[in-house]
């Protein structure tokens, strides 16, 4: 209440509700571990207190974090993540366990997932302490888009660059590999926020009418000329189909929100299938993926990973084989790439239904903070991240149940890799300091007094 009698409303920080949400959680990350041990041996994992207290411990760290930096914030993205994050992890233990029966040597990858979830939850804390305004990001676009094109080249480099499975997106740190990729993706979505913001009336110009639809002026279409070639040269040089996909689709439908011009979606979309079209002509490795989701089994031998996963969905049926009695270690990378088959194998269409309905919810979030946001940058900003990452689950999942040809993208928060956790959970701490900014009450207005008001009159 005012002092003039009006009524100011302040939104409810809604911690409490996190708090309640992120112990649900926690609590089914904990039963789906415990469940894969009982079901494929017979008992409760060995680890399964270990593994408690550490999401515990990160859970709460994570909440009084948000508390104290971010009170305003979004509720429940914080949950959601960590639901995806601790079914991914249980899922990993599960093809652990498989792999460990079926073959004499083999290095469990589940406490490494572990301990990436503990890196990502810190780069989740220093963004969240770095930034204090989402604004102060503008400021330095053009050094967050040249940073975007170092990465992007950094795999391509002699000595550090590193080529897996016919994809040259990866590099060599030491013990660990990274994939610059993932962090070239929040930089470019902080670059397209920033320069369309500046220029998004320029780039709302109509020119001709064409079949009913508004296209852009010839003299603007030179950003999306550049983003179009960035993304043809990302799959001729990587030969990387899924990141061409996902940086050329963030930059176009960034965008349609900045103009809404429809025109820009029909120049995109054309200038996509003619990229498609001209690296199905030209390289080898993309006509084998075309060819593989025209026919998989015209060549068992090459196509065997998708034609596991197929066979895997169909084990799992409508409602899944259970946690820990499906095969999902057959199918080759199930811990990666094909991670949502084998969470389909075990949980079911319904279970992986499920799990697709939180990255909606995710991205539901994701847009209606930039709905919110009363500044363009973190509009564009925030809706930049939710559609990368909805653009992302589209394409892998489609991928591995056969709706479009394969990629190679991995799945947020649920495939094993350190650079896709430590990236998705710096996602999350932007779009959770966006929504903060946000939903923060203003400032209330001094009363001015009578004599500084004469004051002011006077001068």
């Amino acid at each position: 209440m005012s002092g003039t009698g009006e009524t100011t409303w302040v939104p409810r920080k809604r911690r409490g509700a996190e708090l309640v949400l992120t112990v649900m959680a926690v609590g089914l990350a904990i039963f789906a571990y415990c469940a894969v041990g009982l079901g494929a041996e017979g008992r409760v994992p060995a680890g399964a207190v270990g593994l408690a207290v550490t999401l515990v411990v990160v859970a709460v760290a994570a909440n009084l974090l948000i508390r104290r930096f971010a009170p305003y914030a979004d509720p429940v993205l914080l949950p959601l993540v960590l639901c995806l994050n601790g079914l991914g992890l249980a899922m990993i233990y599960r093809i652990d366990l498989g792999m460990e029966a079926r073959r004499d040597s083999w290095t469990s990858l589940a406490p490494n997932q572990l301990m990436w979830t503990g890196i990502g939850v810190a780069a989740f804390a220093t963004v969240l302490l770095v930034v204090r305004d989402h604004r102060r990001l503008q400021t330095l676009t053009y050094s967050f888009g040249l940073a975007a094109v170092v990465l992007l080249i950094l795999p391509l480099l002699p000595g550090i660059g590193q080529n897996i499975r016919g994809a040259r997106i990866w590099i060599n740190l030491g013990p660990f590999s990274f994939q610059p990729g993932e962090a070239a993706k929040i930089c470019l979505a902080i670059f397209f926020a920033g320069y369309l913001a500046e220029k998004r009336e320029a780039l709302a110009l109509a020119g001709r009418r064409v079949l009913g639809v508004d296209l852009p002026r010839a003299r603007d279409l030179g950003p999306i000329m550049i983003g179009w070639l960035v993304s043809i040269g990302i799959l001729v040089l990587q030969r990387d189909l899924g990141s061409s996909l996902l940086f050329f689709g963030l930059f176009v439908v960034l965008l349609f929100i900045a103009t809404e011009r429809a025109g820009w979606i029909v120049v995109g979309g054309g200038l996509f299938a003619l990229g498609t079209w001209f690296g199905y002509l030209q390289f080898s490795h993309v006509r084998r993926r075309f060819e593989a989701w025209q026919d998989p089994f015209g060549d068992p031998d090459q196509n065997g990973q998708i034609i596991n996963a197929l066979y895997g969905l169909a084990h799992g049926g409508l409602l899944g084989r259970g946690w820990g009695q499906g095969s999902p270690e057959l199918t080759p990378i199930g811990y990666s790439d094909f991670i949502a088959t084998s969470l389909g194998e075990e949980l079911g269409l319904t279970g992986l239904m499920a799990i697709l309905l939180i990255y909606g919810l995710i991205v539901e979030r994701g847009l209606r903070i930039a709905l919110t946001c009363r500044d363009a940058f973190g509009k564009l900003l925030a809706a930049g991240l939710a559609i990368s990452m909805a653009i992302q689950v589209f394409v892998v999942v489609g991928g591995v149940t056969h709706l479009i040809p394969l990629t190679g993208l991995t799945t947020p928060f649920l495939s094993q890799g350190g650079s896709s956790i430590v990236m998705n959970w710096a996602i999350i701490a932007i779009l959770l300091r966006i929504s903060d900014q946000t939903r923060r009450p203003a400032p209330p207005v001094q009363p001015v007094s009578e004599d500084e008001a004469t004051q002011v009159v006077k001068l």
